[in-house]
């Protein structure tokens, strides 16, 4: 009677009174052998040129497909498949090729191990699959990752391909580039601009912000103050009217033209802006204050309403907004007058 094979592994099963003589060449070569094959043995292929198919020469005979540790080497172009038997196996791919490779039956989708790490897989039924020991594996790859030194960054440069991106500065973070290598930046070199408001807290005992070389944005704009003026507090700090005012005016602070102040401003939040009117000869002043076009009476600095402007001056008017509760506000306000020193008698006078 011929000598029968087992299904996975093609190991010899021998039966009583077979192979009188070669027994123990049998069994060292056909059970012995490739057990250790299974449980030890490695095979090792360079996927420079292709797709690596395990080889499974017949029953009771050493091939790649029996080996326990599966190799992958080589600098390939593009990620290669590893293409194995569909059933019951564990193997321990390494994969020291330059992009990732994906086991696999040769129907199946199979799982990818990425260049560089190793991974213990298994046939669940239908596919190769990752098991639960993976991420420990992953871990220990990652400590030893290949190509690296000592304060090297590694990054995804391409699907499968790390690079490094070379060490960095003593005081340097990484700036993120999209998809591009990621860049070494110190914070001097940042020109940040924040579309969104943004909130430093500090603690109880630090503060949130210091400004050293600040500057604040002036919108300087040859008109003249009359009618309504919309004073639009996100794109400007100061607002300068450079042309002499033709009537007196009614300043209306809004957010934007298409966003209301009390939109924007938080309940417990304030701003300071300052309007500077240019007067010529004949003098005119701000009599009115809104907020989104609701009349408001602030509270003048020395009690008293303004009740005339700098003639062949300049007055600069600081306003102090605060939300305390919704379409609600306390407003500060104070006129500082400017003039030329020939014309300051008649400053005084008023």
């Amino acid at each position: 009677m011929a000598t029968q094979y087992t299904t996975l592994l093609g190991l010899a099963l021998p039966t009583t009174g077979e192979l009188d003589g070669i027994w123990g060449d049998e069994v060292n070569d056909s059970i012995t052998q490739l057990v250790e094959d299974s449980v030890a043995g490695y095979a090792t292929a360079d996927v420079t040129s292709g797709n690596w198919t395990l080889s499974t020469t017949g029953s009771g005979v050493t091939n790649e497909a029996r080996m326990m540790v599966l190799i992958a080497t080589g600098s390939p172009g593009v990620a290669r498949n590893i293409i194995a038997p569909s059933h019951s196996k564990v193997y321990v791919v390494v994969n020291q090729s330059s992009k990732s490779v994906t086991i696999k039956g040769a129907a199946t989708t199979g799982t990818t191990i990425l260049s560089g790490y190793a991974s213990v897989v298994v046939w669940n039924g239908s596919d190769f699959v990752e098991i639960t020991v993976t991420d420990a594996l992953y871990a220990l790859s990652a400590l030893a990752l290949a190509g690296g030194s000592a304060g090297t960054i590694p990054y995804q440069s391409a699907a499968g391909l790390t690079s490094y991106l070379a060490a960095g500065t003593s005081g340097q973070f990484l700036l993120s580039q999209g998809t591009s290598a990621p860049l070494w930046q110190t914070l001097a070199e940042l020109a940040t601009t924040y579309t969104a408001k943004q909130t430093f807290n500090g603690s109880s005992s630090t503060l949130a912000t210091k400004l050293i070389n600040a500057s604040e944005a002036v919108t300087v704009s040859a008109t003249a103050a009359t009618g309504t003026i919309n004073y639009d507090v996100t794109t400007q700090s100061v607002l300068y009217y450079t042309t002499a005012a033709s009537a007196n005016w009614t300043m209306n602070f809004r957010a934007s033209s298409g966003t209301t102040l009390n939109a924007a401003l938080g309940v417990g939040e304030s701003i300071t802006v300052v309007f500077m009117a240019t007067n010529g000869a004949t003098a005119y002043y701000n009599n009115a204050i809104t907020i989104d076009g609701t009349s408001v009476t602030p509270k003048y600095q020395g009690g008293v309403a303004w009740s005339y402007g700098t003639a062949s001056g300049i007055d600069a008017y600081t306003y102090t907004i605060i939300k305390t509760a919704s379409a609600t506000y306390t407003v500060l306000a104070s006129q500082i007058r400017f003039r030329s020193e020939e014309h300051t008698s008649e400053l005084q006078s008023h």
